[in-house]
């Protein structure tokens, strides 16, 4: 079975756990937090991935990282994953969480890139639009900074991508100058 589908499952199973249990956003918390430590320190994923490493050396660094202000379902959680020798996929599992808590929730995450920070207003504007395309009720805005675009924005909501940056207006215009219509017939 894949990563991903087992990574889905458990994410499907603590959502529905900490669902049943009252627990859901301290338990989407601890994995928000798993998100962020292994985007930032690539050592922790390529530790849980190491088939070398024990998995009780794998819990204890997680049970470190967590043990002070975590639920305690989401260590035991982490606990039955670690026995199970399924510690490779708890950063997957916490990115689906993620995904799952936002489906539940109806937010929808939505990726905006400018060549400088975004105003309110200019949010509200890009909310809407985005409100326009998902149908769900909350956004939340991943935003990034990318003085290349030269001016514009690029906004990726799901799979759709809508690029009104200068800079692919340019290389859409040096493409079709590049194509010569005026050739001569002779």
């Amino acid at each position: 079975m894949s990563n991903h589908r087992v990574a889905s499952r458990y994410a499907k199973s603590i959502l529905e756990l900490s669902l049943e249990k009252g627990l859901l956003e301290e338990v989407y918390a601890d994995f928000n937090k798993l998100n962020s430590i292994a985007q930032e320190n690539r050592e922790l994923g390529l530790l849980l991935k190491n088939p070398i490493v024990a998995s009780e050396k794998k819990l204890k660094v997680l049970q470190e990282l967590f043990a002070k202000d975590s639920q305690k379902m989401t260590l035991k959680f982490f606990e039955i994953v670690a026995k199970k020798n399924r510690a490779d996929v708890l950063v997957e599992v916490a990115k689906e969480f993620v995904a799952q808590y936002n489906l539940h929730k109806s937010i929808q995450v939505a990726e905006l890139t400018t060549t400088y920070p975004v105003e309110s207003a200019q949010r509200e504007i890009f909310e809407k639009l985005v409100k326009d395309i998902s149908g769900k009720k909350t956004i939340q805005f991943i935003e990034k900074i990318n003085p290349d675009l030269i001016g514009g924005f690029v906004l990726k909501v799901n799979d759709r991508l809508l690029d009104e940056s200068l800079k692919s207006k340019l290389n859409a215009l040096k493409i079709e100058f590049s194509q010569n219509h005026y050739e001569s017939k002779i």
